[in-house]
């Protein structure tokens, strides 16, 4: 519906849209009903919340793949999460989605992180085992519906059906025609939610968190080599070894001879990601064509995930991830200082779990009184919202040790 009145026509973002894509005029709304801005759609409105949002500016010191110290240059979970955004909106742009919802999605993907990237949520997940573990995509629904508190009339973010479906469903259905998880049991956190706002957890999601979901991957795949160069643990002679970052190498060996090596791995980093974005978005085309699906809800239906690599393609990324698994994320130096964070997230739950008094104002209160699985929960909101820069100094403040990460 087109808001007007006094403002005129403004750019108000309802532009044409192909029939399978997500429609704001058509949203289902939010959980608390708001009275909807007369200059946003509800997407445009949602991407504003996020940006705006506490756990959106913590994501600058927090980890991708080296702990922050370690260089100016490298990725943090924000500059990663816009780059995610770039990608996705060029995938909706190019399938006639809703833009705002796809960038909306990417940028809110990691708000469940922890410190020190997957190291931490794995020491978290182990601590929490007994109270039902811990999950970053659930806690990224947790941060949006009430770990944010920045409003008057309600806890979270208070996004749409659209925002909350993509952001627990980009990955695929969690659940299976019998109700039961698709890969092991889903988050007590998401099941808890859905029964306050069914967000059809068997069905796929929109193709705007299909594009965000494929962009994360496009994104990393891609930034981890720049990175692993930057840091001297990659090299492009090793990656001369690998089949899609060879094939691009050639390629600019050939145009440019005499390129230096830091300007020749650049080249390599901007031709990936539009190899792999003008192979998403052909395999995405031939798919839609395929299915033809009507509506938003026909992509939801159809059974399978619409947005994706080609065989070939997808052959390819699979080999590169397994490349960068073993000589990166699992290089010595880096393995070192995982262990060590890994620790620090061990010791801090392990530090509030059995005292909350030393947890600041505001998260201490009451939990002398509560039962251990809300105080366990309690402690792990409040560790994963830190920073990798305040869990070192919170840390330090309650081991008098300043811990090994360099």
């Amino acid at each position: 519906m087109m808001v007007q009145g006094e403002l005129g026509d403004i750019g108000f973002g309802y532009r044409p849209r192909a029939t399978w894509a997500c429609d704001p005029a058509q949203s289902r709304g939010r959980l608390f009903d708001e009275v909807e801005s007369p200059t946003r759609t509800p997407f445009q409105r949602d991407r504003d919340r996020i940006i705006h949002s506490t756990a959106f500016r913590r994501l600058k010191h927090k980890t991708q793949v080296f702990v922050a110290h370690e260089g100016d240059h490298f990725r943090t979970r924000l500059t990663h999460t816009i780059e995610v955004a770039q990608i996705a909106r060029a995938l909706a742009r190019a399938l006639r989605l809703d833009e705002d919802l796809a960038e909306a999605l990417a940028l809110v993907h990691d708000f469940g992180h922890t410190p020190f990237g997957h190291t931490g949520e794995d020491a978290l997940n182990d601590k929490m085992a007994e109270w039902g573990g811990f999950d970053h995509n659930a806690q990224s629904l947790r941060v949006v519906t009430r770990l944010e508190r920045r409003y008057a009339e309600f806890d979270g973010l208070n996004l749409t059906w659209e925002t909350l479906e993509g952001l627990v469903k980009h990955n695929g259905p969690l659940l299976g025609p019998d109700g039961q998880g698709l890969n092991g049991p889903a988050p007590r956190t998401i099941l808890d939610y859905n029964e306050l706002h069914d967000l059809e957890l068997g069905h796929y999601a929109s193709l705007e968190a299909q594009c965000a979901a494929i962009a994360d991957d496009i994104a990393y795949d891609t930034h981890d080599i720049d990175d692993g160069l930057r840091a001297g643990l990659l090299t492009l002679g090793m990656l001369s070894g690998v089949a899609l970052p060879a094939r691009i190498l050639e390629e600019v060996r050939e145009l440019y001879p005499a390129l230096d090596a830091v300007r020749t791995g650049h080249e390599l980093m901007r031709r990936q990601i539009t190899r792999m974005v003008e192979d998403v978005i052909a395999t995405a085309g031939g798919n839609l064509a395929e299915i033809k699906p009507d509506s938003a809800d026909a992509v939801r239906g159809a059974g399978r995930t619409i947005v994706t690599f080609s065989a070939g393609m997808a052959a390819e990324e699979k080999e590169l991830k397994a490349f960068l698994f073993k000589h990166m994320y699992r290089h010595p130096e880096v393995v070192r200082v995982r262990v060590e964070a890994d620790r620090i997230v061990r010791k801090l739950f392990d530090a509030y779990y059995a005292d909350p008094r030393a947890m600041p104002d505001g998260w201490r209160e009451g939990l002398d009184r509560a039962e251990p699985r809300v105080k366990a929960r309690h402690v792990a909101d409040f560790l994963a919202g830190m920073t990798d820069t305040y869990a070192i100094k919170e840390y330090a403040r309650l081991f008098d040790r300043e811990p090994d990460l360099r």
